[in-house]
């Protein structure tokens, strides 16, 4: 199988890039820790603000409990042309101050409406997810690129 010889860009390219992955893969991996075993699964954000990233969550998930223990976590998204991006961060639930965020979410997402009812509704979490580190890959070409975040995003 030969190696990947993957489109060459310019660094001035790869927040667009990196924007690009998330606008096409859709759907990342969220990895958080269960003690000391990693925990993959698929999540659908629920808003992206350039490299921050808004998850939903119940509040009787086992995930609750691993991003309350440990509050580090790592999405992995895929485009479809297998470019990679992975978003190295934090997760910050919302608080009942930001409840003005949480109703706009609320308003923007009719899957959130349909299973839990209301924005207050008590097992609803939803998590910022403030990026520390972000890292684009052409097309399994096996090397990651940083890409430059804003200055209020870390």
């Amino acid at each position: 199988m030969p190696k990947p010889n993957p489109d060459p860009f310019e660094p001035s390219e790869l927040p667009a890039l990196a924007r690009e992955v998330i606008k096409d893969a859709k759907f990342p991996m969220l990895a958080s820790l269960d003690g000391d075993q990693p925990r993959l699964r698929p999540v659908s954000p629920v808003r992206v603000d350039g490299f921050t990233i808004y998850v939903a969550n119940l509040r009787s998930y086992h995930k609750t409990g691993e991003i309350e223990s440990n509050p580090k976590v790592e999405l992995c998204y895929l485009s479809p042309g297998h470019d990679q991006l992975r978003i190295t961060g934090v997760a910050h639930q919302l608080g009942h101050d930001e409840q003005s965020l949480i109703d706009q979410i609320w308003e923007e997402n009719p899957l959130l409406r349909q299973y839990l009812g209301m924005s207050d509704n008590p097992e609803l979490i939803i998590y910022r997810i403030i990026p520390h580190r972000v890292r684009f890959m052409r097309e399994w070409a096996l090397n990651y690129h940083d890409v430059p975040l804003p200055v209020d995003a870390s």
